[in-house]
């Protein structure tokens, strides 16, 4: 069901731009303005600089961030700073790395997986299953950058179901021993490990397994959705050619759904508008919910707050359970959903999700307008979530428990969107470890 083809990957060349540290970069979707600036100053050859270029005076319709990017990825090739490995390639990937938030004695987790190219299928074909909606503008942002540059610099992350793990197997099997083409820590301290498989047989093994096998997005929709709409583009304004046309794939890391290395985490939302007083809010949600208080004291302050997490995720794991803070208001709350206003088993997975419940039980009756919903803040991280309202940066904090892989699987296969910011996938694979250029175009 999915077809996917070994490839000759563009790579840094580590001779010429020294520790491959300097040059890779997050996605570009979790940088901020801040984080823009520090990567284009850190390398003259960072990936940023086509990833997410910086916009300059007088930038116009021939000369702006996207022709300055394809330019960019031009004259590196040109001078060796990217290299083209030489023969057909899938790159093994693992990730170690300690949950975010987890205690400093945690035991680390290793996400494994390898990079290569996806034949493109239409989001209703079978083939490939998203999971969350998109956005216009990003979508644009990426068009733009893929017509001017006709490459894909950072990966779509997507899982695929292999419970007796024939195909990590194989890769570890070929690699073991092998020193890595990368192997470094980044900046969030996961050591990261790369090694390139160019073996014919084992290559031909994993594209034929792989072939009986459908795709979740994990992470990358936009990037998806865009290359979709990219491979349109070019088939009108080129005729008509036999075989598959280097438009028709798309970068992808792909990972196995069983693998324990996967990691999602919540995404919090943080109101920055007027909410009602609590005694409002108790009545509004009094026949969905049941509450629970935690007052504090400015010294049990953090004791409480230790306390009040652990319940939200202990009861979480049995039922939908919401965490609740406002600001200048001496209490935390958890929201129970009664057991009499669970969803049935009949229902949509879509329905079901702790997130959709979020949004339509408690966020669009108490942020009723399209105004307050589009002024909510979003954070992986629970203290962030309540820092902010303690200082008044939000009004209120809305915590959840995280969707689990099997949960984004089952919406995903049944055709269904789940609501925006509803999973962080971790760790999401760096931009520039390997880039894939469209040739021939």
């Amino acid at each position: 069901m999915s077809q996917i083809f070994p490839f000759h990957g563009l790579l840094y060349d580590q001779t010429l731009v020294g520790a491959i540290t300097e040059v890779v970069a997050p996605p570009y979707d979790v940088i901020d303005t801040t984080g823009q600036q520090q990567l284009h100053d850190r390398h003259p050859n960072n990936i940023i600089r086509m990833e997410l270029g910086l916009d300059q005076p007088g930038d116009g319709p021939t000369d702006n961030r996207y022709t300055r990017a394809a330019t960019t990825l031009r004259s590196w090739i040109t001078e060796g700073v990217l290299k083209r490995d030489a023969q057909p390639t899938i790159y093994y990937h693992t990730i170690e790395y300690r949950p975010p938030y987890a205690a400093p004695d945690a035991p680390k987790k290793l996400l494994r997986g390898f990079l290569t190219l996806v034949k493109l299928e239409a989001l209703d074909s079978g083939h490939i299953y998203p999971h969350e909606n998109t956005r216009a503008a990003a979508k644009t942002d990426r068009l733009n950058l893929i017509e001017a540059c006709r490459a894909n610099f950072s990966p779509i992350w997507s899982l695929y179901s292999d419970p007796s793990g024939t195909i990590i197997q194989l890769l570890e099997t070929e690699t073991t021993g092998k020193p890595a083409h990368y192997d470094f820590q980044d900046e969030a301290g996961c050591r990261e490990r790369l090694w390139a498989v160019t073996n014919t047989s084992v290559l031909k093994q994993i594209t034929e397994a792989m072939q009986r096998k459908p795709l979740f997005i994990a992470d990358g929709h936009h990037r998806y959705e865009t290359a979709l709409n990219y491979q349109k583009l070019r088939r009108q304004q080129i005729s008509a050619q036999a075989g598959l046309q280097p438009y028709d794939s798309v970068l992808m890391l792909l990972a196995p759904l069983e693998d324990p290395g996967l990691t999602v985490l919540p995404t919090h939302r943080v109101t920055t508008t007027p909410l009602p007083p609590l005694e409002h809010i108790k009545q509004t949600l009094a026949e969905v919910f049941e509450f629970r208080e935690f007052p504090f004291t400015p010294s049990s302050h953090e004791q409480v707050r230790t306390q009040f997490l652990a319940s939200l995720r202990m009861e979480g794991a049995k039922t939908p359970v919401f965490g609740l803070a406002r600001h200048d208001d001496p209490r935390y709350i958890t929201l129970t959903l009664k057991p009499s206003q669970r969803p049935p088993s009949t229902v949509s997975p879509r329905t079901k999700l702790d997130v959709s419940l979020l949004q339509q039980l408690i966020v669009t009756k108490l942020c009723q307008t399209q105004q307050e919903q589009e002024a909510i803040l979003y954070t992986k991280d629970d203290l962030e979530a309540l820092e902010w309202v303690h200082r008044g940066t939000g009004t209120g904090a809305f915590l959840l428990n995280a969707t689990k892989v099997s949960e984004v699987q089952a919406v995903a296969a049944a055709g269904e969107r789940m609501p925006h910011k509803s999973t962080y996938f971790y760790p999401k694979p760096l931009t520039g470890l390997v880039i894939n250029v469209m040739d021939s175009q």
